[in-house]
């Protein structure tokens, strides 16, 4: 496989920004002192963070026609990433298994940059633990969501081969598993597979989307942000705990409720023939949803969408509504929820293909009210648009 090298600025940004960090924790509340001898036998005392810096190298997962050549190469990314330990055990961070959680700044090569870009991302991410902290490697799998910019779009005259992406931005997606190796007090080793995406959503089109897969390897840095309150001799032995040694998880509470949803979403797409213009189509999504939660992680939903899609306007202008039925899946932890369905449309599909697939993020403002932002397909791997929505809960039993 043949990866070019990222240049050395990015790599120098990345260490900058790690610095920023570090010298930014240094100057706050220096008066705070903790007496050692008085915290020295309490288990996690202080707060836990970590740094990272994380590489990535791997293939392209092109569906596209014009692209070949430009991704054939592979890609490489480095990442800064900064964590908070959770460490609440009466919350649901000790039903997930204590989970870490933190911001983080992407930098990558992704093909040729006068063609694609030069795509850096910023994005907040979650580390879900899946061993024992007795071990010493530790299993992991972790999820990032944010925002990619600086790439090249797609024009019809000075790039017109990128059918990819057809916006300077787009949305940055994240899924890895793989291990922390504990190699010193402080420092883990980690490692692991990974799939990346880059999508607008057919906000604007072209809108193949870019989708990687392959491996990566960092270094993870943990500290304990009150050491600086302990003592500030470089050479003192009056050493707080550097990382926070997970309890055993607690047993997700068992719940077996009842719900009945409904949901609205809005968004905006282009047809292909209208790449490069300011043409636009409004579409809507509304969902009556049954869903049953087992416990407080994970959950099942069965229901009825409806959708309007005004881009089928020109080929059905008197019928641009469709009709379906999905069955999903969801993991929750605290008041987010991660989101994933599986529908078949209930009529002709109007060229979209039997099939769709909603994957989306949920928030929880109150017991009854949720936001979601989400990505509906067209089939298993093309976006068909990507909604903002809210809904109620307004039956539970």
């Amino acid at each position: 496989m043949s990866v070019k090298l990222l240049f050395p600025n990015k790599v120098e940004s990345l260490l900058l920004c790690l610095i920023f960090f570090i010298l930014s924790g240094q100057g706050l509340a220096q008066k705070k002192t903790i007496d050692f001898d008085a915290v020295k036998d309490i288990p996690n005392y202080g707060r836990f963070r970590t740094l990272e810096i994380k590489g990535h190298t791997g293939y392209h997962l092109y569906n596209g026609t014009t692209l070949d050549e430009t991704v054939d190469g592979g890609y490489g990314a480095i990442e800064a990433r900064y964590g908070w330990q959770s460490m609440d055990s009466t919350s649901w961070q000790a039903e997930t298994g204590y989970p870490s959680y933190g911001v983080g700044y992407y930098s990558g090569f992704i093909g040729d940059p006068d063609i694609l870009g030069k795509p850096n991302a910023i994005f907040g991410f979650i580390n879900f633990p899946l061993s024992s902290s007795e071990r010493r490697n530790v299993w992991e799998i972790g999820q990032s969501l944010g925002l990619t910019y600086s790439l090249e779009p797609y024009d019809t005259e000075n790039n017109p081969t990128n059918d990819a992406i057809g916006a300077p931005f787009a949305v940055y997606f994240n899924l890895s598993f793989g291990a922390a190796y504990r190699m010193t007090r402080e420092l883990d080793l980690v490692y692991g597979i990974d799939f990346t995406h880059f999508s607008v959503g057919r906000i604007t089109t072209p809108n193949h989307g870019l989708n990687m897969y392959g491996l990566n390897l960092a270094f993870r840095y943990h500290y304990n942000a009150d050491q600086r309150f302990v003592d500030g001799d470089p050479w003192s032995q009056d050493l707080l705990q550097a990382r926070f040694k997970r309890p055993e998880k607690k047993k997700n509470t068992r719940l077996r409720e009842n719900s009945i949803e409904t949901y609205f979403g809005f968004g905006t797409v282009q047809n292909l023939e209208d790449q490069g213009t300011s043409n636009r189509y409004f579409v809507f999504s509304g969902v009556l949803d049954y869903r049953y939660k087992f416990n407080t992680m994970h959950g099942i939903t069965a229901g009825l969408d409806y959708f309007y899609d005004e881009s089928l306007e020109m080929d059905y202008p008197n019928d641009q509504d469709l009709i379906g039925l999905h069955v999903g899946y969801d993991f929750m932890f605290g008041k987010f929820s991660l989101r994933f369905q599986y529908g078949a449309y209930l009529e002709p599909d109007k060229g979209k293909d039997p099939t769709y697939i909603r994957a989306a993020f949920r928030y929880d403002i109150t017991p009854w009210l949720f936001t979601q932002l989400g990505i509906k397909t067209r089939d298993q791997t093309r976006a068909d648009w990507a909604e903002l929505g809210f809904g109620f809960t307004p039956f539970r039993f």
